[in-house]
């Protein structure tokens, strides 16, 4: 059962005025947590990728693509 596009405003709508509520110091902490979740991610899915890569050349292909991102965001 597909939910109806009534309930998928409704919950965006409640998201959008919960994020407006929360206040600004909370939000500034949230950065560095949302940080490392998708570090994370992103190191799940190099594992994906390359399944033979030991946690050290995880580290490296990861640290690789965050200064690639970086030159990128640069340009």
């Amino acid at each position: 059962m597909e939910p109806t596009q009534e309930l998928v405003d409704s919950i965006y709508r409640e998201r959008v005025l919960r994020a407006r509520r929360t206040p600004l110091e909370e939000k500034l902490l949230l950065g560095p947590q949302l940080f490392e979740e998708v570090c994370g991610r992103m190191a799940d899915g190099i594992r994906y990728q390359y399944p033979d890569a030991d946690e050290q050349r995880v580290q490296e292909i990861l640290q690789a693509r965050l200064a690639l991102y970086q030159r990128l965001r640069k340009s």
